[in-house]
């Protein structure tokens, strides 16, 4: 409960220096505290407040990030051809949280097949995982070799943009983005949302000095 109340009352202080100290514009007021209230929900969901210096979540708190995070990488991919055996057995330590195990299943996995871009992907996603979050050079360097091996596909910069947000990490989540969609053909399915999210930084930018 002292988590908590340490947690709010740091929230209550950011928005108000912002707003007072700051002078941020009261238009920008629900913007900033649409962020505050992301992390509040992110201590909430990784922090694990009922436990004093505890430095990660139990794996249950986080399972059901690891189940949305294979789903969505799954979503990229034709659903009938076969997967590596590594990568199965990896994507269900993924489901339950395990990302530390995935993350050592993906890469002896890869030491054999090293074009494997939906492997790289999983790892990428999966360091992330471990890190609580947070893009380290590990994942960065996954991220990139998915990249290289097929430039055509969004999935490396639009997992690591929305890894870049989540972490608050708003302007280096734009800088992919913006990228993304500038080497993304006009016909591009994925060009409208890119467009809208790209949108939407762009206001929290604006609005936040902090952020600018």
């Amino acid at each position: 409960m002292t988590g908590w109340i340490a947690a709010i009352v740091l929230a209550g202080a950011c928005f108000a220096l912002a707003a007072l100290a700051l002078r941020l514009p009261r238009e920008g007021w629900m913007v900033f505290g649409a962020i505050l209230l992301f992390g509040l929900s992110g201590y909430a969901w990784q922090g694990a407040p009922g436990q004093p210096a505890s430095p990660k979540a139990p794996a249950e708190d986080i399972a059901s990030s690891g189940e949305e995070m294979v789903e969505a990488r799954h979503a990229l991919f034709d659903p009938v051809r076969p997967k590596p055996g590594y990568l199965v057995t990896s994507d269900a330590f993924a489901r339950r949280g395990q990302f530390e195990r995935a993350a050592g299943l993906l890469r002896k996995g890869l030491n054999d097949n090293p074009r494997h871009l939906e492997g790289w992907l999983a790892l990428g996603m999966a360091l992330v995982g471990h890190s609580d979050g947070f893009v380290t050079p590990a994942a960065s360097y996954a991220y990139t070799r998915a990249r290289q091996i097929d430039p055509a596909n969004p999935a490396a910069d639009y997992f690591l943009g929305v890894s870049y947000f989540q972490s608050g990490e708003i302007r280096a989540a734009r800088s992919v983005w913006a990228a993304l969609l500038e080497r993304s053909p006009e016909d591009a399915p994925w060009r409208e949302d890119l467009e809208r999210r790209i949108a939407s930084l762009d206001q929290m930018i604006a609005n936040a000095p902090m952020l600018q």
